[in-house]
């Protein structure tokens, strides 16, 4: 329960809301409890003889009254759900903030399911908190403030003889109540693996057909929905009880009453009016205990969620922008990169040792880097300390001499161009996707000349206006990444970093695409990671990897002078293409 505790800022501004909610839930509750009074006095009236005005009086005050207090109830539950879903939209919006701002290995952490299953299944679970269980509860307690006084004017014996049973309420309620957050967490547990695994094979499934595992996929979903649906059903169970047992509890009050009730009327302690007037204040009662018991379902069933939600809002991001940051240099064009003694290892994975081991180079202003080495040399690891992707456990990256560590995330990420090894696209418009944010001032035609993606236009159905699948799906590979390279261009970064992001294209559309970007980052800093040595000869600088070390570094000719490390790397590459094309014209 404590974790609801968190829910309350959200409250906070709609206070006002609730308030007016809660007091026509008092409102509501007063003239509700005025009826039996009135329907007394009226059967008394009637038994008595009174004149027929009478009991037109009573009538009309019963009639009155049920108005009164049916729009009550309606402002209550307008005013109360309405604030429910503006505090579901603060928390949701607050919770989607705070997931932006979460570092890469938040997310190597919480696969993308769970999370999708926390913003939505998790909160509409709080939300029923902040409306209906809020509401119920509120409405269940002013109601027996209201109606015991009164039930105490009629008969004070029968009203401990009829209260009595109710004594069990809140026993069934507090066992019952930790059974069902337990059973909640399991769950939203499940559903989150659910979730996930929907998430993954429906994204993946290119691969899933490909390899014939529709079947396979197709069970592991079947047993995951059979484990969720049995701890729904073992939640069912401990939810059955409930509404039984409250009713059990109401029905021996209603017997208890119908008996003492009787011989009271016999005894002429109490008339026939107040006898059923006694009975309706019970039944008013008794109807709310059971809604009780929902209600504290609901709060124990939000409690597992918001502990849940909560868990993600205490993740903090590893990397932050300072709190002081500092501004670069005032310059134009190119920056200058220098990698000062840097050491990384990924966080848990200490056994696999260090990734990047004691990087020290500089890139000046306007030059160009090359990055080659074999796979998990570390290229890619290097290429995101750049981008604060991941920072050093030891050492500098500098941008114009500044530790990127004191500038703030969104001046350097306005420095430096990125372009990832692997290619995200949205599901809107090519022309939305490379400009995602820059002005459309002409340099859209400009970048998708420079990345040869002009040359795609003609068979897309609307040009830069043909709105992408998930992910891009209806783009090949290489058009991807030419839409990654771009988009990475029309932000006009003075520093532009490549991953390895032309080995989904032919090497004619590479070179073509190569000579382009020299004349589009003249002037920029540039650094090119690439498993491909055609793509770096021309690089001012190139560095060679080998298990997060440089291997060496110089010029093309000078590596190649040497006949080492890069000359092997070529010589292979040399080869395995010999064999390719021997393969190919075999065929």
């Amino acid at each position: 329960m404590n974790e609801l505790r968190s829910l309350l800022p959200y409250l906070g501004p709609y206070r006002r809301t609730y308030a007016a909610g809660l007091v026509l839930v008092v409102i509501s509750n007063f003239f509700t409890t005025l009826g039996p009074r009135f329907l007394e006095r009226g059967i008394d009236a009637l038994r008595g003889g009174e004149p027929f005005r009478e009991i037109q009086i009573a009538v009309a005050l019963l009639v009155g009254v049920a108005l009164l207090g049916g729009v009550g109830r309606y402002g209550m539950r307008q005013l109360l759900n309405s604030g429910s879903r503006r505090v579901e939209t603060d928390l949701r919006d607050a919770l989607y903030a705070h997931l932006q701002g979460m570092s890469a290995e938040f997310y190597d952490r919480y696969p993308t399911g769970d999370v999708m299953a926390r913003t939505t299944n998790d909160l509409l679970a709080v939300r029923m908190v902040a409306g209906p269980a809020l509401m119920y509860l509120t409405d269940t307690s002013i109601r027996a403030l209201l109606i015991a006084p009164a039930m105490f004017s009629i008969s004070p014996p029968l009203t401990l003889l009829a209260l009595l049973p109710l004594v069990g309420l809140p026993v069934v309620m507090v066992t019952l109540g930790q059974r069902v957050h337990s059973r909640s967490q399991a769950i939203q547990a499940q559903f989150s693996d659910l979730t996930s695994h929907a998430h993954e094979n429906l994204s993946g499934v290119r691969v899933v057909r490909a390899y014939r595992q529709e079947g396979a996929e197709t069970e592991h979903f079947r047993a995951l929905g059979r484990d969720y649906l049995d701890r729904n059903l073992h939640l069912a169970r401990v939810q059955g009880l409930f509404f039984p047992l409250l009713s059990l509890l109401g029905g021996l009050s209603a017997l208890v009453v119908l008996y003492q009730g009787g011989r009271l009327i016999m005894l002429g302690s109490v008339s026939v009016g107040e006898f059923v007037a006694f009975g309706v204040y019970l039944g008013m009662l008794v109807w709310p205990m059971i809604a009780l018991g929902w209600a504290v379902n609901l709060v124990q069933r939000g409690a597992a969620s918001m502990a849940r939600i909560n868990d993600l809002f205490r993740e903090r991001p590893a990397v932050t922008s300072p709190a002081a940051p500092r501004r670069l240099p005032a310059a134009r064009g190119a920056r200058a990169v220098e990698y000062d003694g840097v050491w990384f290892r990924y966080p848990g994975a200490v056994d696999r040792g260090w990734a990047l081991q004691d990087l020290t180079f500089r890139v000046p202003a306007g030059n160009s880097l090359a990055i080659v080495g074999a796979t998990g040399s570390g290229k890619s690891t290097l290429a995101d300390m750049l981008v604060r992707t991941h920072d050093p456990d030891r050492g500098a990256v500098r941008i114009d001499g500044v530790d990127i560590r004191e500038l703030g995330l969104d001046e350097l990420r306005r420095a430096v161009g990125f372009v990832a090894q692997e290619t995200f696209l949205f599901g809107e418009t090519l022309r939305e996707n490379i400009l995602l944010g820059a002005p459309d001032d002409g340099r859209l035609e400009r970048v998708a000349e420079v990345s040869q993606l002009s040359e795609a236009l003609p068979s897309l159905p609307q040009g830069f206006d043909t709105l992408l699948g998930e992910r891009g799906i209806n783009l090949s590979g290489g058009q991807k990444q030419r839409t990654a390279i771009a988009r990475a261009l029309a932000q006009d970064p003075p520093v532009f970093v490549l991953d390895d992001a032309l080995s989904a294209v032919d090497a004619q559309t590479e070179a073509r695409i190569l000579t382009a970007l020299r004349d589009a980052l003249e002037g920029r800093t540039s650094i090119i990671v690439s498993h491909r040595l055609a793509a770096v000869r021309e690089a001012d600088w190139i560095l060679v990897l080998d298990e997060g070390r440089i291997a060496e570094q110089g010029t093309h000719a000078d590596l190649i002078g040497r006949g080492s490390r890069y000359w092997e790397l070529l010589r292979r590459q040399q080869l395995e293409e010999e064999l390719e094309e021997e393969t190919v014209g075999g065929e």
